[in-house]
């Protein structure tokens, strides 16, 4: 199972190292970025096995950058997990209808997290229209 690349994108340092230590301590090769643009150019440069993707992000936000990633054809295999604060009614659906194979809310559970991942390993999601 693990040994799988995940790119974080995350501004929040806290939120980062808690989500980095659970997914290295599982064997998971981590790569992080504070920024959706950063985070953007190191899909684009690193084809991640998977992406961790907070929806608040400061300028461009977590949606916005799904979105652009999804508008690539050679990303169309990427999967792009949402990590979010919200999760109100109808915030799943936004984050699905913006690309994203799924979404987990914060703050992470810690002992549930590391299960949420590889279920997205797992499965092998991927939403078509």
């Amino acid at each position: 199972m693990a040994g799988e690349h995940i790119l974080i994108i995350e501004d929040n340092p806290l939120n980062m190292e808690l989500a980095r230590d659970l997914l290295e301590a599982r064997g998971y090769r981590v790569r992080e970025a504070s920024t959706a643009q950063e985070g953007i150019e190191a899909v684009r440069a690193e084809k991640p096995d998977l992406v961790l993707m907070d929806i608040q992000l400061p300028g461009m936000d977590g949606l916005t950058a799904t979105r652009v990633l999804r508008e690539d054809p050679n990303l169309a295999d990427l999967k792009i997990v949402a990590l979010t604060a919200h999760a109100m009614k109808g915030d799943e659906q936004k984050v699905l209808e913006a690309g994203c194979n799924g979404y987990i809310s914060k703050p992470i559970d810690t002992r549930q997290f590391p299960k949420q991942i590889a279920s997205f390993f797992e499965e092998r999601l991927v939403i078509r229209e």
